[in-house]
Formats: C-alpha cells, sequence, structure tokens
C-alpha cells in the first residue's frame, strides 16, 4: 500500500497526464491537443512514465493568450 509522504494540501512536483490536465482546467483529450500544439509542454520521461514539470505548466499557462478567445457577451451586452 502506498503512503503519500507530501504534507496535505502539496501539489507534486511531477503530474501525470490526468493530473496536469485537471490542473489546467481542462480535459485529457484538450490538454494532448495542447501538448501537441505546443501550448502544454511535452513532458519528461522517467523510466516507462511520462511526467510533466508543474513549473513549465505554469508557464506555459501564463504564455497563452487571453485575446484569442473574444466573450460571448461583455457587461455592456448585458443592460
Amino acid at each position: 500500500m502506498r503512503t503519500n509522504a507530501l504534507p496535505p494540501g502539496s501539489m507534486p512536483r511531477g503530474l501525470n497526464r490526468v493530473q496536469a490536465a485537471q490542473y489546467v482546467g481542462v480535459s485529457p483529450s484538450l490538454f494532448d491537443q495542447m501538448v501537441q500544439d505546443g501550448r502544454m509542454p511535452r513532458p519528461k520521461r522517467i523510466n516507462r512514465r511520462n511526467v510533466w514539470d508543474l513549473r513549465r505548466i505554469d508557464e506555459a499557462f501564463a504564455a497563452i493568450d487571453d485575446d484569442n478567445e473574444k466573450p460571448s457577451s461583455s457587461w455592456s451586452d448585458v443592460n
């Protein structure tokens, strides 16, 4: 049985694919697309496992351009 050595509430530095997708807030399939098109980093290969570096994910997420998507409505459209 595996025990968690990390303090409660702390994130591991290396994330698996599902964890990385959840961290960014997207589905695993969209995360895969983002890795393929370069918006998210490629994983590090550790033995037979793919592991994403949390810090590189943070950098990639910060670099995504917010202006790519137009909001469906603005506050001025509400009133």
